[in-house]
């Protein structure tokens, strides 16, 4: 019996090899790439994002990765946002005093991080969403982070899980219908990490 379909969507961000295997850990049938037809029929799409959220945009706007995300998003189709690709699905991202609009999925403004060390690197504890479905099993657990900029507001309607750095309380992951992300890195968080995405493949 095979799993569930994956698309890891293929734009040119760093580091997809290693969230690819860590679906395929987890049971995921994945497939690499940007082809429209692979991301419509998938039963779950994973936006990855490495860098600054103006190029991360820009790459996506690249392969037509905004309208294949809301074509799935109106199908209730399930998306999961890692990283910079979390960052993107917020209005807009403001990085050496330049304003770059995002997906605008949900309002909120990804600005840096105020605190003494700046990126924010390693693991930290997370206060999840009530009734999360990501964070069931794992909610005590600790995820590793490599960032220096993130939401700090979220809109009251979905699902916000909270951590905090230095003096600021920011967006760690959002949960809202088909659409789910996540500041932290999985592929780095271990077991916690795994099942995490677990989770999320039992949603598809």
């Amino acid at each position: 019996m095979t799993g569930p379909s994956v698309v890891v969507l293929d734009y040119g961000s760093g580091n997809v090899r290693s969230a690819v295997r860590a679906l395929e850990r987890v049971g995921a049938e994945v497939e690499l790439t940007a082809d429209p037809g692979a991301v419509a029929d998938a039963d779950g799409l994973v936006v990855p994002g490495v860098g600054a959220f103006a190029h991360v945009m820009q790459a996506l706007q690249a392969v037509g990765a905004p309208r294949l995300i809301e074509r799935r998003l109106a199908g209730g189709r399930a998306v999961l946002g890692i990283c910079v690709g979390h960052q993107v699905m917020f209005s807009s991202g403001v990085e050496h005093g330049t304003e770059v609009e995002g997906l605008d999925q949900w309002s909120g403004l990804v600005e840096r991080l105020d605190a003494p060390v700046v990126p924010h690197m390693g693991w930290a504890e997370v206060e999840p969403a009530r009734d999360s479905v990501l964070f069931d099993g794992v909610a005590q657990e600790r995820f590793y982070f490599v960032h220096s900029y993130a939401a700090r507001t979220a809109p009251e309607y979905v699902r916000t899980t909270w951590a905090t750095h230095g003096e600021t309380r920011f967006v760690a992951a959002v949960e809202n219908g088909p659409l789910s992300a996540t500041q932290f890195h999985h592929e780095k968080s271990g077991d916690a990490g795994a099942q995490l995405l677990s989770n999320w493949l039992g949603t598809l």
